[in-house]
């Protein structure tokens, strides 16, 4: 089944998105509904859901962020490949596809190693994820896939439906070099993570088009989403450190190896944020479980440079660094961290910058 996709209404910023229920899980699931809802009344072009085992589970939000709009594209960025059989995600997946019309992107991630480790689920390998995307399209399009022998496991068979012909756009989060390759030959859509430096970001643009080149693609027909933070100073202080300090911190619990690498940052800045003992205190991620002192602490050992690639200040501010964002390569900016009520000042601004611009 071929679905048409939607015309754009009028005044939508299809280059920008947002996150709903961003980080934890905000007040619980039963608020993304409203946050859809005021997402697409305000013009937002793309709703991303992140999935976090606990009350965040990706295809049950979608659905129902698919249910309560009409014109706005949803998309997981993102679950992953191996926490579900292949048939049970390709099957999701079509079925947002015809509850949107047109509107799903399946996103897919590597995943933090040590979680999956701890919980006795197999590390996820870039040949796998290739391989995941391969088998997903050949399903959607009707094909009965017979000894499968890949990178994603052995299955006699994998079929779905000989009628299928779903166009389902396919996005990868990316982070290291082949990652991002394999998001230029393979995906439709590459998601940055947040606080890559403006050098990072060129560079991670520049690894996918050429990528896509490379593999007879279209460059430009592979969409780079860059992450900005996008935390205005209309917001409360407390919100703001927990939005950016937090939010980075956690990050930097997760997987600060790779994002020190990635940015060119000094390794002992983070070795001591590890050694500290506030933060070796805290039992989970900080931007769930610090309290305010904890991340006021917190914020003493993170350089300012490191919460540099954000749009923070005023609304103005934070939309001129929107659309640098843009300038520096990105065909796409995801304004992540906030709610879409606390971005309506930042989206203002913004319009009036794209009128003063024409």
């Amino acid at each position: 089944m071929t679905v048409t996709q939607p015309t754009p209404a009028s005044g939508v910023l299809e280059e920008l998105g947002f996150y709903l229920l961003a980080g934890a899980g905000g007040d619980g699931p039963a608020s993304l509904i409203p946050e859809a809802r005021r997402g697409e009344e305000l013009g937002l072009g793309t709703a991303f859901i992140s999935e976090r085992w606990n009350i965040k589970e990706a295809s049950s939000l979608a659905g129902a962020a698919c249910a309560v709009t009409s014109r706005m594209q949803i998309a997981t960025a993102a679950t992953n490949h191996n926490t579900r059989h292949p048939l049970i995600t390709a099957s999701w997946a079509t079925t947002l596809h015809r509850l949107s019309g047109g509107r799903f992107t399946l996103g897919i991630g590597r995943g933090i190693g040590a979680i999956y480790s701890a919980f006795g689920i197999p590390a996820v390998t870039t040949d796998q994820m290739e391989d995941f995307a391969s088998v997903m399209r050949r399903l959607w399009h009707g094909e009965a896939i017979v000894g499968h022998n890949g990178p994603i496991g052995h299955y006699p068979i994998l079929f779905l439906d000989s009628d299928f012909k779903e166009d389902i756009r396919l996005a990868l989060v990316a982070f290291g070099p082949r990652t991002l390759e394999l998001g230029g030959r393979a995906f439709d859509d590459v998601i940055l993570h947040t606080y890559f430096t403006p050098e990072t970001l060129q560079r991670s643009v520049r690894t996918v088009k050429e990528s896509a080149e490379k593999a007879g693609r279209d460059p430009d027909q592979v969409r780079v989403w860059s992450c900005l933070a996008t935390v205005g100073d209309h917001l409360p202080e407390e919100l703001r450190l927990k939005k950016t300090v937090a939010r980075l911190a956690t990050y930097l619990q997760g997987y600060g190896d790779l994002m020190v690498r990635t940015n060119g940052w000094d390794p002992a800045v983070l070795q001591r944020f590890r050694d500290d003992a506030v933060v070796q205190s805290i039992a989970g991620g900080i931007d769930g479980k610090a309290t305010a002192d904890q991340i006021e602490h917190i914020a003493t050992l993170i350089p300012a440079e490191w919460l540099e690639p954000a749009a923070t200040g005023s609304p103005r501010n934070c939309a001129e660094r929107v659309r640098a964002e843009i300038g520096y390569g990105a065909d796409r900016v995801i304004l992540h961290g906030a709610t879409p009520d606390e971005l309506a000042p930042v989206l203002s601004e913004y319009r009036g910058l794209r009128e003063e611009s024409r």
